[in-house]
């Protein structure tokens, strides 16, 4: 480029920064309509989100209570409910209560899970009174313990004749 040539660009690129027009990335009036839209969204969408949320979060026990038939479900449901009407100060308490099983109840009742387990039709008690269903279940319990120890016995006994093999193979030398 020639000296007189820079020149004139110089002066043409000076006079359009003197210009008082400003330059607009967006068209007039854009940023009203996506101002109009994220008032929607943060009035609308983020509440009802915050509330879904909320909701869910607070049902988590009541739901780990069902599904693993805890004994005292109904009192955890009552507790969930009654967290959602104090903001949530509760919901910890029952977050807990959900994931323990209590010690007392097993040996007061005679078995760890809810009553509704027991009456399910489709379960392996179906038609079977509540009594029946809790001591056939401990007699499944025992069969399977005295399993365990009938193997443990097994290899105790294997052992010891081992044992014995070995101290008369000594005994020999």
């Amino acid at each position: 480029m020639s000296v007189p040539g820079r020149f004139i660009y110089l002066l043409a690129a000076g006079s359009c920064a003197l210009m008082p027009q400003p330059v607009w990335a967006m068209p007039p009036g854009m940023e009203e309509s996506i101002a109009d839209v994220m008032v929607w969204v943060v009035v609308v969408a983020v509440p009802l989100a915050a509330l879904y949320l909320f909701w869910k979060v607070h049902v988590l026990p009541e739901v780990f209570a069902e599904r693993h038939h805890h004994p005292q479900k109904r009192a955890i449901q009552v507790l969930c409910l009654l967290s959602l009407a104090f903001g949530g100060l509760l919901w910890p308490l029952a977050w807990l209560w959900a994931f323990t099983k209590p010690t007392a109840y097993k040996a007061a009742y005679g078995t760890d899970k809810h009553d509704d387990y027991f009456l399910k039709p489709d379960g392996a008690h179906g038609g079977k009174p509540l009594d029946l269903a809790i001591v056939d279940d401990e007699i499944v319990a025992l069969r399977e313990k005295l399993q365990q120890l009938s193997q443990k016995r097994a290899l105790i006994q294997a052992a010891q004749q081992q044992n014995a093999a070995v101290s008369k193979e000594s005994d020999r030398a």
